[in-house]
């Protein structure tokens, strides 16, 4: 009776730690982990904690965060699958699994040995199968160690693809912003004169960075728990760059030469698709309902105001035509209501500070 129990036990055990490789690397879908995404969080909030710690450091111990995760990913799934095979495996030491030489022992730590090497190539240790339901065994373990191995390998080359991705994204908008991460210095440097059809293209492009960005961290959650310690390459501040910049054309832009770019595609793309990243990321990670509409702070106003002034002497000085003063202040207002509550509270949840994310 105990060693049928055994043997259940190791077949649940084994049927969990696939189940998690299967939500994670195959179904690939933010939110559905079982066993890695908890232990992600749980890894994250531990270097969060160890990197206050560090005081002025603490860039670089979150900076090491999203490799450990990966390691542990690696770690936790090898330990279950030999733990699962151990199971299967102890109550035929012995019997239907025999040492090469000598007698066989019978201790846990040899059936996790041996359940560990039927996990890579059958024939590979000091134990083999002598009962042909033993060699089936080992035959399924072989198979299943193989192909997650492949799998876990493919995982790790496509996060760290995703990764590169979401990096290049950040480094373009730094550039294009004059590495200031300002939207009004990047809006004045895509329309000079206010001759945006240069420009257009890369508001497309963008457009179309941030739909992958947003994408891959559906499909790689883990993505999440990178941090570099440049502000400009967190999906935080790209969000952010993304949507001051399209509620400063909604908002501020006049004329008839610019008339168009307010109801272009590629603006209302980008407005909607950096949305959809801070709300998926938002209700993925953080606990409690996403913040709702409500009246702005008299302070919050007025540091807004500030920004968006600010913003209006740059696209002057580039020479393009701005909406009567008031007006264009109060839809800038009423439009940086709708995203900056997501983006305040998601920062700070990504480690980074509201002022990490301000421009410079």
């Amino acid at each position: 009776m105990m060693s049928v129990l055994e043997r259940a036990s190791g077949v649940l055990v084994m049927g969990v730690v696939l189940l998690d490789i299967f939500l994670t690397v195959l179904y690939a879908r933010i939110g559905t982990g079982l066993i890695a995404e908890r232990a992600a969080h749980l890894t994250w909030m531990a270097f969060r904690r160890a990197a206050e710690a560090a005081g002025t450091q603490r860039g670089v111990v979150l900076s090491f965060c999203g490799p450990v995760i990966l390691l542990l990913y690696v770690l936790l799934w090898a330990v279950g699958l030999t733990l699962g095979a151990g199971l299967i495996i102890h109550p035929g030491l012995g019997t239907g699994v025999q040492a090469g030489n000598g007698p066989t022992p019978t201790d846990i730590l040899t059936a996790l040995y041996a359940g560990g090497s039927s996990m890579a190539i059958v024939g590979a240790s000091d134990f083999r199968p002598a009962t042909d339901a033993y060699r089936l065994i080992y035959l399924v373990n072989s198979l299943i160690g193989m192909s997650v191995t492949s799998l876990v390998l493919t995982y790790v080359m496509q996060v760290y693809g995703a990764l590169r991705q979401r990096n290049a994204l950040g480094l373009q908008l730094h550039i294009l912003s004059a590495e200031t991460s300002d939207a009004g210095e990047l809006l004045a440097r895509l329309g000079p004169r206010g001759q945006f059809s240069a420009g257009y293209s890369h508001l497309i492009a963008i457009g179309d960075a941030m739909a992958a960005m947003k994408e891959a961290h559906h499909f790689y959650p883990v993505l999440f728990y990178f941090r570099f310690q440049q502000p400009y390459y967190s999906v935080s501040a790209q969000a952010h760059l993304a949507l001051d910049t399209a509620s400063l054309i909604r908002s501020t832009l006049a004329g008839e030469d610019t008339a168009w770019l307010k109801e272009a595609a590629a603006v209302e793309a980008l407005w909607r698709v950096a949305q959809m990243l801070v709300v998926t990321l938002e209700t993925t990670f953080l606990t409690g309902d996403p913040p709702c509409a409500k009246a702005v702070d008299p302070r919050e106003r007025q540091r807004w105001h500030v920004h968006w002034e600010r913003a209006v002497s740059r696209l002057a000085e580039a020479g393009i035509a701005i909406a009567p003063e008031e007006a264009a202040a109060q839809s800038y207002i009423d439009l940086r209501a709708q995203w900056w509550p997501h983006i305040a509270r998601l920062a700070p949840a990504m480690a980074y500070r509201s002022e990490d994310l301000e421009a410079r």
